[in-house]
C-alpha cells in the first residue's frame, strides 16, 4: 500500500478529491490521504481576508468623468469551501465585473458633488450587490470602501478656482463689514467730540458771562457816576489791546490788517482825547473822594 501525509497550513484548507470527485475538506494541520484508493489534494484555498482594488471610470449627471477606487474586502466561507474552488474559475475578476456594474448604473444619475457626499451610499451598493452574488459561490463580502474619487484634472482645476472666488467673495464682504463699522464707530466719535466741544463752548462763554458781569457790578460799585455801558467800553478796549498783544507775540504773524484812510486819523485822535479826558475825569473824581471826610 502506498500513503501520502499532507501538512495543511493554518488559515488554509485543502481540497481533496477521490478519483476526479470531490470528496472532502482538508482541515489544518495533519492530512492523510491514499493515493490507491484515488485520494489526491486538488488545491488550497486562504481563509484569510483578501483585498482587491477596482478602479472604475464612469461618467456623472453633470456630464463630468470620474474614476472610483473600490477597496473589496472578502474571504472564502469554510462551510462552502467547495462551492469557491469549482463554481468560479476566476473570483477576482468576477467580483470586478459586478463592481463595475453597479457604480455605473449609480454614480450616472449623480451629480459631482453627490457623488463626494453620498460615497457611503455607493459602496453599500457595492456591497449588497456582491453579497447576493458571492454568496452563492461560497464568498463572503467582509467590507466595501470608496476609498478615492479622481474627477478630471481640469474639473479639479474649476472646483479649486470656485472654491477660491467664493472664499475670496466672503473675504471681501467681511471686509466691507469691518470698513463700515469702522466708518460708523468714527462718525459716533466725531459727533460725541462735536458735541462735548459744543458743551465746552458754551460753558466757556457761560463763564466769560458769569465774569464780566461780576466785573461790571464790581467796577460799578467801587466807582461811582460810571454805567454798566462804560465798564463794557472799557472791557472791550482791553480785550481789544490783549488781541493785538497777541497777535504780535505770535511769531507766525507778520501781518495786521487795519482800517486806514484820512478819515480815520481823526477818529484815532478823538478815541485818544477821548482817553484822556476820560482819564483826567477819573482822577477828578478819585481826588474828591479822598478829601471828602
Amino acid at each position: 500500500m502506498c500513503a501520502c501525509f499532507l501538512c495543511i497550513d493554518n488559515a488554509e484548507i485543502g481540497i481533496v478529491e477521490k478519483w476526479g470527485r470531490f470528496s472532502h475538506v482538508a482541515q489544518p494541520g495533519f492530512t492523510f490521504l491514499n493515493p490507491c484508493f484515488g485520494e489526491w489534494l486538488a488545491g488550497r484555498l486562504s481563509l484569510r481576508v483578501q483585498y482587491l482594488d477596482v478602479r472604475c471610470e464612469t461618467k456623472t449627471k453633470d456630464n463630468v468623468f470620474v474614476t472610483l477606487v473600490c477597496s473589496i474586502q472578502y474571504r472564502v466561507v469554510r462551510q462552502n469551501a467547495d462551492d469557491a474552488f469549482y463554481e468560479l474559475q476566476n473570483p477576482k475578476e468576477q467580483i470586478q465585473s459586478y463592481v463595475f456594474d453597479v457604480v455605473r448604473a449609480s454614480v450616472p444619475k449623480m451629480i459631482l458633488d453627490d457623488v463626494f457626499e453620498q460615497k457611503d451610499e455607493i459602496a453599500r451598493s457595492v456591497s449588497d450587490e456582491l453579497e447576493k452574488v458571492m454568496s452563492n459561490y461560497g464568498y463572503n463580502i467582509e467590507q466595501t470602501l470608496i476609498v478615492d474619487i479622481e474627477p478630471d484634472a481640469t474639473v479639479r482645476r474649476a472646483m479649486n478656482e470656485i472654491n477660491a472666488a467664493q472664499r475670496m467673495r466672503m473675504a471681501a464682504v467681511e471686509k466691507a463689514e469691518a470698513e463700515k463699522i469702522l466708518q460708523v464707530k468714527r462718525a459716533e466719535a466725531e459727533a460725541e467730540a462735536k458735541y462735548l466741544s459744543g458743551v465746552g463752548i458754551a460753558r466757556q462763554r457761560q463763564a466769560i458771562t458769569n465774569g464780566l458781569r461780576d466785573s461790571v457790578l464790581a467796577f460799578s460799585h467801587n466807582v461811582p457816576g460810571t454805567s454798566a455801558k462804560d465798564v463794557m467800553d472799557m472791557v472791550l478796549i482791553t480785550q481789544y489791546f490783549d488781541t493785538m498783544k497777541e497777535l504780535g507775540n505770535n511769531s507766525r504773524n507778520t501781518t495786521v490788517f487795519i482800517p486806514h484812510g484820512p478819515g480815520h486819523i481823526s477818529d484815532v485822535a478823538d478815541q485818544i482825547r477821548n482817553g484822556l479826558l476820560q482819564g483826567q475825569s477819573a482822577s477828578n473824581v478819585i481826588g474828591n473822594n479822598s478829601s471828602s471826610p
